[in-house]
């Protein structure tokens, strides 16, 4: 699964299913649905941390660690030969294009990933009128803190779901938390070099909420703005080779440490990111029927699930101001077309973008 799982979190559910539940019968449907909606629980990215349940519920913790780097590690190669590639000093005009492409699509990508989750957040909601305004608040800050403040996008997420959790259990939230992570994120600023790129993976692997999509905004602004790791341009390749390579969004992260600090900083962003993934699952895995249970977790999600939905919005304005070709713009009218209107696939459409790109490459319009 590992090799062949294109197409994000569904085709790997699926995968997952027909492989544990029909086919070995390693696992009842009903363990299976637990875990997905345990998975849902827990930042990081939902279908690595499935993999990695049913693989500990078949031979325990050991098996839980082979699983889980099997499906990873296959992707994680293909991404970081791909990196190598598309981020080289002199790559191939058709290459160029085929990146630029396939990177005009992305704000479509973003939009399709955002609209996908808006169902099941608002559903968490509920329907009462205070609800639904608290939901549109939090969305709206998601969204703006993207474009406004994108190194502490992870501090607003948090904040809502303390904010709806304090809201529900009529506490006042705590102090800690809330001052914990503006200070980490600082220090991240401040020591720079490896230290700066663990902490952007550690945002992405151990705080992100609401699908794996939300390391988008969590990273680009790291990555472009602060520390200069690579270009807009450069970015928008990389989320673009998380999408049509297989395996988990979140490996993205590794073309960002890769354009930090070539093969070491891609392993390391790499296994920085997987790691709280490893850890939720073998440590919790035994409490998940009481974690989903727990009314403070579910209040948390309820907060910061509508504010990373906003962000992955938000996150589509920030790329496509990253464009440097006017062509890229009706290449991005046909990918919201595409996903929105006709909702056909996520790879499909990186993939025809890119063949747009390689086609005005080989006409010899600049890419």
């Amino acid at each position: 699964m590992g090799s062949v799982g294109f197409g994000g979190p569904p085709t790997h559910i699926a995968l997952l299913r027909r492989l544990c539940v029909d086919e070995r019968r390693w696992m009842s449907a009903g363990d299976f649905e637990d875990g997905i909606a345990a998975a849902n629980v827990l930042p990081g990215p939902m279908s690595t941390q499935l993999a990695i349940f049913c693989a500990w519920r078949l031979r325990g913790p050991l098996g839980g660690l082979v699983g889980g780097v099997c499906f990873i590690v296959p992707g994680l190669v293909l991404i970081l030969v791909l990196a190598a590639v598309f981020l080289g000093p002199h790559p191939p005009a058709w290459i160029l294009g085929a990146a630029a492409g396939a990177g005009a699509a992305v704000p479509a990508v973003a939009l399709r990933a955002a609209t996908d989750l808006i169902p099941g957040s608002w559903r968490r909601a509920g329907p009462k009128p205070t609800q639904v305004a608290r939901w549109t608040s939090y969305a709206v800050l998601g969204g703006t803190a993207t474009v406004l403040v994108g190194p502490y996008l992870v501090l607003v997420l948090v904040l809502c779901g303390v904010t709806e959790v304090a809201i529900r259990s009529r506490r006042p939230p705590r102090s800690g938390p809330a001052a914990f992570f503006p200070l980490m994120a600082g220090h991240g600023v401040a020591l720079g070099g490896f230290g700066a790129l663990v902490w952007v993976a550690l945002k992405v692997g151990a705080l992100s909420y609401g699908g794996g999509f939300v390391i988008v905004p969590l990273m680009q602004h790291d990555a472009v703005t602060t520390y200069h790791w690579m270009t807009g341009g450069q970015f928008l390749n990389a989320v673009a080779l998380g999408q049509v390579t297989p395996g988990p969004l979140v490996q993205t992260v590794a073309v960002v440490g890769y354009a930090a600090r070539g093969v070491g900083g891609g392993l390391l962003a790499a296994a920085v990111a997987f790691t709280p993934s490893f850890l939720f699952v073998l440590v919790g895995a035994p409490r998940f029927d009481r974690i989903r249970a727990n009314a403070s977790v579910q209040a948390f999600l309820t907060g910061a699930g509508p504010a990373a939905v906003g962000a992955i919005a938000g996150s589509a304005v920030s790329l496509g101001l990253t464009f440097q070709h006017l062509w890229q713009i009706p290449v991005l009218g046909g990918a919201l077309l595409w996903l929105l209107a006709a909702r056909r696939g996520v790879v499909s459409s990186l993939v025809l973008a890119g063949l747009v790109g390689v086609t005005l490459s080989l006409l010899g319009v600049p890419t």
